[in-house]
């Protein structure tokens, strides 16, 4: 059966002396693993549009399980700006490898789809990449159905002045039911806030966010807690982007 789907390259490998095997985030039919014949030979028509993060329209042949074989690809969005910038690269494909590991193969949905899409959109217009993928972790786990409670107690359900932040329980616990986590982490008033918008923010509507770097740096160590808790995820590019951060490269 012939196919043709809008969809993004999270992942590229080499398949054989002269063919690669993609897989595609798409909208409306999940995850899907699809042979590109010859891509890696210098003359091919389907190079570029195997690389990672492309978005692109994809025809292809598929039986009713398994992996489809390429026929045509148009490609909408190369995004060659992530693949040229070691940083950009290097949030980009966490980004992609974190929904791989997470979207089940023939998972159906568009919001998937849509919130890769926005983040690497957001990346590749200079947005700030630590807020981006804060952003896209919270979404992530939303969508996993472990999205943290924010705006009210994860324990009682009441709101509160102030809160404590568990990664262990999921959310927020106000002072009554602080008890329940005593590893509960204090959180600044702008990281709280910024939790809080996140909770509700589709990636889509992310604009240009100014945030003090201490409060950057507050934020990426909490969500890290909430995903390392909540899917316990060994991503070789999560390890990539801690080695940057350990030399400061």
């Amino acid at each position: 059966m012939l196919y043709r789907v809008e969809g993004i390259v999270i992942r590229s490998m080499d398949y054989g002396e002269g063919n690669k095997i993609i897989t595609l985030c798409t909208e409306g039919n999940g995850k899907i693993g699809v042979l590109v014949r010859g891509a890696k030979k210098v003359k091919s028509r389907h190079a570029a549009i195997t690389q990672p993060f492309t978005l692109g329209e994809f025809a292809f042949y598929r039986p009713n399980h398994g992996l489809g074989t390429l026929n045509s690809g148009e490609i909408i969005e190369s995004h060659f700006s992530l693949r040229e910038d070691l940083f950009l690269a290097a949030y980009a494909s966490y980004a992609c490898e974190l929904l791989d590991r997470t979207l089940q193969d023939e998972e159906v949905g568009s919001f998937w789809y849509t919130q890769l899409k926005a983040c690497l959109e957001s990346l590749a217009s200079k947005k700030d990449p630590e807020v981006v993928i804060a952003l896209y972790e919270m979404k992530i786990l939303q969508a996993a159905g472990y999205g943290p409670v924010i705006s009210n107690c994860v324990s009682c359900g009441r709101t509160a002045d102030t809160y404590k932040i568990s990664p262990r329980l999921g959310g927020s616990l106000c002072p009554s039911c602080g008890h329940h986590d005593p590893a509960a982490q204090k959180v600044s008033a702008g990281t709280y806030k910024l939790l809080h918008y996140f909770e509700r923010m589709d990636m889509r509507r992310l604009g240009n966010v100014e945030v003090k770097d201490e409060t950057t740096a507050e934020l990426k160590r909490i969500m890290r807690d909430f995903m390392d808790m909540q899917l316990g995820l060994k991503l070789k590019s999560r390890s990539f982007l801690d080695q940057l951060d350990k030399y400061e490269i």
